[in-house]
């Protein structure tokens, strides 16, 4: 409620309070009461001698009062202020994708198992259990972390819904407008949320799971391809293949980058999941996945890189 004028008619001093729209819908079968109300309460504090509010109007606020206050300087904007070294401490030196994990407390260990496994996609987890130091302010460290998230996941398990941190962290998200993604580990997704990708419940394959869904958005590409160049063994390379499969289309310029990312890598040059020698086990390698992404055609050359064909 704003009140935006006091003024004088006929030695009359009367009130106009607008209201947004919403606020002045709901309260329209009793104005005259509040009205009154108002009047009398404004009477009390009114220090004028000899003067008294002789009337109140309450009206719908109108758009270009919106504006006006906007353009006074005198709105918030809403944005979180993040200190640099909070985001650093937050979420590492690794510029990955930043994802928050909303989870129930009991599974702690659960969900930090699966923050280590999304790192090797190029993800960079805030688990809050984990992830908040003991001197620094617990709700502070949160409100950092939902302002400078990439992505949200929200780990459903039993009475997820009854904790006191997790329905409000799901709203935070909603407002952000960010990729958001509900596991199902014992509950079903409910409300805004159910309308965003759900997956079945697995804390085994989640992690890779998430990583085909967020995989699609540019930024997580190009985070898993900082990733890849940094795969240390055969084995992680075999897993971190798994997330192509989420992938449905590609800019040639990002082909050419994920080329480029395997050719100069060796520990995915023998990874059976990117070379597709054990195609039975391991699917059918890089090449196949380039050639379904894109209208041009790859082949793997005698070195076991991927080259174009011609």
């Amino acid at each position: 409620m704003e009140l935006r004028q006091l003024e004088r008619r006929n030695l009359r001093p009367r009130a106009l309070l607008r209201y947004p729209e919403t606020l002045f819908l709901s309260c329209v079968k009793d104005k005259q009461e509040i009205q009154k109300r108002i009047r009398e309460d404004l009477n009390k504090v009114h220090n004028v001698r000899n003067e008294f509010i002789d009337d109140v109007f309450l009206e719908i606020e109108s758009g270009d009062d919106r504006d006006w206050r906007r353009g006074s300087g005198l709105l918030a904007s809403g944005k979180r202020a993040v200190p640099p070294d909070a985001t650093k401490r937050i979420w590492g030196d690794d510029d990955y994708f930043r994802l928050f994990l909303s989870h129930k407390a009991e599974v702690k260990k659960e969900a930090a198992a699966l923050k280590d496994r999304l790192h090797l996609f190029g993800v960079s987890c805030f688990v809050a259990h984990e992830d908040i130091h003991p001197t620094k302010t617990w709700q502070d460290e949160i409100e950092y972390a939902l302002a400078t998230m990439d992505g949200f996941v929200a780990l459903m398990t039993e009475n997820f819904h009854e904790s006191d941190w997790t329905d409000q962290e799901v709203g935070f998200a909603l407002a952000r407008s960010i990729p958001m993604i509900a596991v199902r580990l014992g509950m079903d997704p409910y409300g805004f949320i159910g309308k965003f990708q759900a997956l079945p419940g697995d804390w085994l394959t989640a992690g890779q799971e998430i990583a085909q869904i967020l995989i699609r958005n540019d930024r997580m590409f190009g985070c898993y391809l900082r990733a890849l160049r940094e795969c240390p063994s055969w084995d992680s390379g075999n897993t971190q293949a798994k997330a192509l499969l989420g992938l449905q289309t590609l800019s040639n310029q990002q082909i050419d980058d994920l080329v480029k990312v395997y050719n100069d890598t060796k520990e995915l040059q023998g990874s059976f999941a990117f070379n597709g020698s054990w195609s039975r086990k391991y699917g059918p390698g890089l090449v196949a996945h380039l050639n379904r992404l894109g209208s041009r055609q790859f082949k793997f050359s005698a070195d076991a890189t991927v080259e174009l064909v011609e």
